[in-house]
């Protein structure tokens, strides 16, 4: 029988631990308001010798992350290092030079194309597609992309997906991200590579950064987010445990719940390999 207890305190659970893989969004802000208690969670492991790596699958460079957790009032002295989606996208427009970038985004991602030699068209020119998110995630959905995918996929376009996730929590709400129109032109027949969670590229280079702040390929890593697709789904695959909050976009599942029983983790994590344990928020 499998019960997943619900951890009041980071504390408890980082006995042995060297690194943490941390989510961004969800874990340490919800896109308008910091959480206090989960940055001082992540400084005080940092303070006790830990080493924190920021992980997200935002489609930006991770300068530009670090500006706006700043602005949130997130301190530098929350984590060691940002690893985000946007720096593994711009790693593949880099090594495609000279062909043309259709953009599906909203302007306020375009510093992923910065100092990029990068020549945007229509997308009747463009060699491939780079998607950011919808241009207006505040009343757009996937449907509204149907259209142009379809014109995507009789060219044969391969569709470069910088933020994997399908929603993310702003305050109250969840929005639409770019994984959920790459997931609508995947059903479609097209190609997409995905870059960010929950696929590798993003964990090594995490991972390379981590050792590199402690000068030691070893340390046991734990891993925390909110999102069973990319956070949990990522982690197994790399073989980290997992702490798993519920306060983020998997909210509504958890309300008024105090524990989970064999009935309740089948029926929510399925067949994926459950968390080591559950947090209703980050703390310390």
């Amino acid at each position: 029988m499998t019960t997943i207890r619900f951890a009041d305190h980071l504390s408890d659970l980082t006995h042995g631990v060297d690194i943490i893989l941390s989510d961004i969004w969800g874990v340490i802000h919800d896109g308008l308001v910091a959480f206090p208690e989960a940055c001082a969670a992540l400084q005080a492991f940092r303070d006790g010798g830990g080493t924190v790596v920021m992980i997200t699958n935002a489609p930006r460079p991770a300068d530009s992350v670090q500006r706006q957790l700043r602005k949130l009032g997130v301190a530098d002295t929350t984590y060691d290092a940002i690893v985000s989606s946007g720096d593994l996208t711009r790693q593949f427009i880099t090594g495609h030079p000279g062909q043309a970038v259709h953009k599906i985004g909203p302007e306020r991602d375009n510093s992923i194309f910065r100092d990029l030699d990068v020549r945007f068209t229509p997308l009747d020119e463009a060699g491939y597609i780079v998607c950011t998110g919808p241009f207006d995630d505040e009343t757009e959905t996937p449907e509204d992309y149907r259209a142009l995918l379809n014109q995507a996929l009789a060219r044969k376009l391969t569709l470069i997906c910088a933020n994997p996730d399908i929603v993310v929590e702003r305050g109250d709400r969840l929005i639409y991200c770019a994984g959920a129109i790459a997931e609508l032109y995947r059903s479609l027949g097209g190609e997409v590579i995905f870059y960010g969670k929950p696929h590798r590229p993003i964990y090594d280079r995490a991972l390379g950064i981590a050792h590199a702040v402690r000068q030691s390929t070893a340390g046991k890593v734990l891993a925390i987010g909110d999102s069973v697709r990319t956070d949990l789904t990522g982690a197994n695959a790399m073989g980290l445990d997992c702490v798993f909050l519920t306060r983020g976009i998997h909210a509504d599942a958890f309300k008024g719940m105090d524990r989970m029983d064999d009935a309740a983790v089948r029926e929510f994590f399925g067949e994926t390999r459950p968390p080591l344990a559950l947090m209703h928020e980050l703390r310390w």
